[in-house]
């Protein structure tokens, strides 16, 4: 198990990673929106390109921080029955969803979105829009985001069995100090 926790930590770190440079990807997103808008209605000029680019930078912060969405638990839940549950019965529906849903799906779409990907790649497919963007960047970001989701999907996997077998804290409570879990994880040793 401890391999296994030092693999989720690793997990934990790139989603992390990625999910503080992506931030960034919001500030170009509305810089670039303004700007667009500011040109096409200011002084009558529009683009194609930074309209599509605006799309591609929409579905990088959607896809790439997917992962770091399900890192900080911050996804969507219908709370409704779990809440009234035990910690450790919520714990268990979270290993039968991740299980049984998540990382099929999230496994499915990062093996079936390649070869799109690829096709665009090779073929150098390019937007039929005028003055519009080569298409494999956008390609490329569906499984790249399903593989950082799955990705996840296992290291939050990890964290819930080892918080099952009593050698972590809860995964899903913020805790204040953020070593906490490589203290336990230390002691557990």
């Amino acid at each position: 198990m401890k391999q296994l926790l030092a693999l989720s930590r690793a997990i934990d770190a790139i989603n992390e990673r990625i999910g503080r440079l992506i931030y960034w990807l919001v500030l170009i997103m509305v810089l670039i929106s303004a700007g667009n808008a500011t040109t096409r209605y200011a002084l009558n000029i529009a683009s194609n390109a930074w309209l599509e680019l605006q799309w591609y930078l929409f579905a990088a912060v959607f896809l790439l921080c997917s992962g770091y969405t399900l890192l900080h638990n911050e996804h969507i839940r219908i709370d409704v029955v779990s809440s009234h549950l035990s910690r450790r019965k919520q714990i268990w529906i979270d290993i039968f969803g991740m299980i049984f849903f998540l990382l099929p799906m999230a496994l499915y779409i990062t093996w079936s979105s390649w070869p799109i990907f690829m096709n665009a790649w090779t073929s150098g497919e390019v937007s039929g829009s005028a003055g519009g963007l080569v298409r494999w960047p956008a390609r490329l970001l569906v499984p790249a985001g399903f593989c950082l989701l799955s990705l996840q999907g296992i290291s939050e996997l990890v964290k819930r069995i080892a918080y099952l077998q009593g050698l972590i804290p809860d995964p899903v409570e913020h805790h204040e100090d953020p070593a906490l879990e490589q203290l336990h994880v230390e002691e557990a040793k």
